[in-house]
């Protein structure tokens, strides 16, 4: 009879809660949409998931939270203050009606120490709270916990439990690290087959750096057994998935034949891809190493000079002074350009003047023949002494010969310039 009571008061609750939201709170409805909406303004997200999160909905609560965070990420002029105190506190009020993401979320706090003091042991408790839900990611963090002795006492056997509950319900963390603990033996006999089982399955729908972590596994035989053939496969699908950096990353493994069959045909196609869908990168070396394959050939990669003039001037205008060094050697030779001295001495100079010997070298010669500028022996000797002082015994060679050309007062204003434009450079 009791059980019957409770099933009237949970029918009845629901009679009279149920119509409020649905029908009596439509502008409330529509704030719910707009917060859960991510193609929407950040600043028009933040102002409705507060409304709905002060109305005590959880989701909404989870999200406030989430933007508070991670405020820090967001472009100027979204107006959410980075504020781990809020975050905290709107993630505490979803966790305490139970919410799983919300319990997640307040551990993940509690763990960073970010909004409050570290404490490991409310972070395992909250994350236990989730993980009882089947929530995949509160296992799986339980499980981390267990494996780093962390407000736990440290357990393998427990941490691949968890492990295992968020691998099959397909968290990829869970599936990526219960492939380590098969690999290391950790918590479970060591089993090769199952590591890379599961390994696979987090590497195909994780993001594209744990794709290339799984290549570079199978081309060192780094915990699971060397395979040239899945290290390319895996490689090719981070590369796929990827930015432009591991596209043009794919390229360089594949040109120098690092950990992986060399293909210069296909390395070329990746560098392309990279070079297309650059925006800003790092290492702008890489441009001038495609830009060598094509000014030269290579293999099987057929000689295109001027697409090797398109990759160097990419490495140039971004500064790099090995790009402006061989840009500037294509328009001193014609080659992929019409022959230009004046701008082959532009690009040389710019190279030179940060430091570069051979470009160094190179516009000493340019003055000394008098190609691009006018004949310029004190030029000329200052530029083959500030490129002879690096070690370049061309330059030291050509220094010795020119200075028998040259007065006692040519050679002194050399000199002088030589002090003037390395003090230049090292202050650069």
């Amino acid at each position: 009879m009791s059980g019957l009571k409770t099933s009237f008061v949970l029918v009845l609750f629901k009679l009279i809660t149920l119509p409020s939201l649905a029908f009596g709170q439509s502008t409330s409805n529509d704030e719910f949409e707009l917060c859960l909406d991510n193609s929407k303004a950040l600043a028009d997200r933040f102002v409705a998931c507060r409304s709905i999160a002060e109305e005590g909905h959880p989701k909404a609560q989870v999200i406030l939270g989430d933007l508070y965070d991670w405020a820090h990420l967001y472009p100027q002029g979204a107006s959410i203050p980075n504020d781990d105190t809020e975050a905290v506190r709107w993630y505490r009020d979803a966790a305490e009606q139970g919410n799983a993401e919300g319990q997640v979320r307040l551990g993940s706090m509690y763990s960073r120490g970010a909004g409050l003091p570290e404490d490991d042991t409310e972070a395992v408790r909250w994350y236990r709270k989730a993980a009882a839900q089947g929530d995949a990611d509160g296992q799986f963090r339980l499980g981390r916990m267990y494996a780093r002795g962390d407000g736990v006492p440290k357990d393998d056997t427990e941490a691949v439990r968890w492990y295992r509950k968020a691998a099959e319900q397909g968290n990829d963390d869970g599936q990526w690290l219960l492939g380590y603990m098969y690999a290391e033996g950790r918590g479970t006999p060591q089993n090769d087959a199952l590591a890379v089982r599961w390994y696979s399955k987090g590497a195909e729908q994780g993001n594209d750096l744990r794709k290339w972590d799984l290549a570079t596994m199978y081309a060192r035989g780094d915990g699971i057994p060397k395979d040239d053939a899945l290290a390319v496969r895996w490689y090719r699908k981070a590369a796929e998935q990827g930015d432009y950096v591991r596209k043009w990353n794919f390229g360089r493994k594949l040109s120098q034949g690092d950990g992986i069959p060399e293909d210069d045909v296909e390395a070329v196609k990746w560098f392309r891809l990279a070079a297309e869908q650059i925006a800003e990168i790092g290492d702008l070396s890489w441009f001038t190493i495609l830009g060598d394959m094509l000014a030269w050939g290579r293999d099987d990669v057929p000689q295109d000079e001027s697409q090797a003039v398109t990759y160097y001037r990419i490495a140039a205008e971004q500064g790099d002074a090995i790009g402006q060094r061989l840009l500037g050697d294509m328009y001193a030779g014609g080659r992929g350009v019409p022959e230009n001295d004046k701008v082959a001495v532009k690009w040389y100079r710019q190279a030179a003047e940060q430091g570069d010997a051979r470009s160094q070298e190179n516009l000493g010669d340019m003055y000394y023949r008098g190609e691009g500028v006018l004949e310029d022996y004190v030029q000329a000797y200052a530029w083959y002494n500030l490129s002879a002082a690096q070690g370049n015994e061309d330059a030291a060679l050509k220094k010795d010969n020119l200075r028998k050309l040259m007065t006692r007062d040519q050679i002194q204003k050399a000199q002088d310039l030589s002090t003037t434009v390395y003090n230049r450079i090292q202050e650069n």
